[in-house]
C-alpha cells in the first residue's frame, strides 16, 4: 500500500468531471486502497479519486472515529446519491483535505440513499444513510463532478475565506508550474 500526494486547492484536476469507471480490474483495487490508507494517514474521513489526480469516479469513505471505533471503510465505485423523502437540510461545519485548514457551514439533507458499486463489482445500495456518512456521501460525490464545499458556502464565508482560497490556489498554481 502507499501514500499518495493529495491535490490542494487551485489544482485543475480538482474542478473536472470524472469518468464511469467501466471495470473493476486489480490496479483499481490497489488503487482504492491505496486512497483508505492515504486517508487515514492525513486523517480525514473521505478521499475522492481526483484529490488524488485520477479523474475516476471512485471515493473512499470511513467516518469511524480513529482509536474510540473499529474502522468501518466503505470503497464505492460510480457512487450515485439521492436526498431520502423526508429528509431535512441542516448545516455542518465542513472541511477538506484538499483545502486544509479551511471549514465553513454547508446545507445538505441529512439523509440519502446510495447506490455504488463495491470493491468485487457487486451492486449496493444503502438506504437512510445519515450523520457525518450521510454528508461523506454528498461531499466525495461532488468531488467526482468537480465541485467543491466551499461552492455550496454563505457569501459571508466565500468573503471570510477569499484571502486564503486565493493564496492557496495561487501557490499550487506555481508549484504546478515547476512541475
Amino acid at each position: 500500500m502507499a501514500i499518495l500526494p493529495i491535490r490542494i486547492y487551485g489544482d485543475p484536476v480538482l474542478r473536472k468531471k470524472c469518468e464511469p469507471i467501466t471495470e473493476i480490474t486489480p490496479e483499481l483495487r490497489q488503487l482504492a486502497k491505496d486512497m483508505l490508507e492515504t486517508m487515514y494517514d492525513a486523517p480525514g474521513c473521505g478521499l475522492a479519486a481526483p484529490q488524488i489526480g485520477k479523474n475516476i469516479r471512485l471515493v473512499v469513505i470511513d467516518t469511524a472515529i480513529p482509536d474510540e471505533e473499529e474502522p468501518r471503510p466503505y470503497i464505492m465505485f460510480n457512487p450515485e446519491w439521492e436526498a431520502e423523502p423526508d429528509a431535512k437540510n441542516v448545516d455542518y461545519d465542513e472541511g477538506c483535505l484538499s483545502l486544509p485548514e479551511i471549514f465553513c457551514n454547508v446545507v445538505r439533507p441529512d439523509r440519502v440513499t446510495v447506490r455504488f458499486f463495491d470493491i468485487n463489482g457487486e451492486a449496493q445500495e444503502i438506504h437512510n444513510c445519515e450523520g457525518l456518512f450521510a454528508r461523506c456521501i454528498q461531499h466525495e460525490c461532488d468531488h467526482l463532478n468537480g465541485d467543491l464545499f466551499v461552492d455550496k458556502i454563505s457569501t459571508s464565508d466565500r468573503t471570510m475565506n477569499q484571502s486564503k482560497l486565493r493564496k492557496m490556489a495561487k501557490e499550487t498554481q506555481a508549484k504546478l508550474k515547476k512541475k
